[in-house]
């Protein structure tokens, strides 16, 4: 396009009728600083494009990874790629599509954060997955899993020796951590689906209640106590029953019944961790 601007002027300077040498000459400084400016600013809408994909990848990347670790990222995933593939239809501006490009590393810092955080609190619990005890990531919380056949016989709520022996291993690591300490417990009970009948406990919601509860006792118990005792805040614990409501496994076979009867201890999100979660 320039050169053909060159000829035009060119053209019409020979010819006598056209601008000055000086205005002949201020004009096509002119196109050229213009033309610099608009390759600059392609060059740089390219790269902040580039960038902007780069990152949306990585966002979708940590969304994936959250998800193998238990973390529902799914609905996430999708508004993202939703939101994405819009932004970019709508970032004509280099203006915007930089915009677009900070609003996706504050999501993929948000993640990064979140993951970081799963997997600093897994690594203090390693300890209870070496001891047999599973360690998992349920309705975006950590959990630690007590199998309940191990803490009560059939229909009890008075726990069993070697569930005592599991409870006061939970409780040392929590208890020798000082972050894992100042966090805050819930005790959740859980049964089967099998109807459960008792003149005190009435049904499986008493009956996991009524376990939390067992548990949660002991666990605040002092541990010069008689019998021993877990020695944690009680401040920091409270106890919930959830009947068959919530299973861990699906189905109707006797080993996923015998997942399913179970005590939970879920590890409760602090401030920060829910406005992140908020957040995204």
């Amino acid at each position: 396009m320039l050169k053909h601007v060159w000829l035009i002027l060119l053209a019409l300077l020979v010819a006598g009728c056209g601008p000055s040498k000086q205005e002949w000459e201020a004009q096509l400084d002119k196109y050229n600083t213009l033309n610099r400016e608009n390759e600059q600013e392609k060059a740089a809408h390219a790269a902040t494009r580039a960038e902007l994909e780069q990152t949306q990848q990585k966002v979708l990347r940590l969304s994936n990874q959250l998800k193998q670790m238990g973390v529902d990222m799914d609905a996430l995933a999708q508004q993202l790629e939703a939101e994405g593939t819009e932004k970019a239809k709508l970032a004509a501006s280099l203006q915007e599509l930089r915009q677009a490009l900070e609003e996706y590393k504050a999501r993929a810092a948000q993640l990064e954060r979140i993951k970081n955080r799963f997997e600093a609190l897994k690594a203090k619990l390693k300890k209870l997955t070496d001891l047999g005890l599973r360690v998992e990531i349920r309705n975006n919380r950590m959990v630690i899993r007590l199998p309940g056949d191990v803490l009560f016989a059939s229909g009890s709520t008075k726990l069993e020796d070697k569930g005592k022996e599991v409870i006061l291993a939970v409780c040392e690591v929590i208890r020798k951590d000082p972050d894992l300490a100042k966090r805050y417990y819930q005790v959740a009970g859980h049964t089967d689906d099998k109807p459960f009948n008792n003149y005190a406990l009435k049904d499986n919601w008493g009956l996991s209640v009524m376990r939390a509860r067992s548990v949660l006792v002991y666990m605040i118990a002092p541990v010069d106590a008689k019998g021993g005792g877990g020695g944690l805040d009680p401040k920091h614990l409270h106890a919930a029953g959830y009947g068959s409501t919530d299973p861990a496994e699906k189905g109707d076979t006797d080993e996923a019944r015998q997942q399913n009867r179970r005590v939970e201890l879920v590890v409760m999100p602090d401030v920060s961790e829910m406005l992140d979660l908020q957040n995204l």
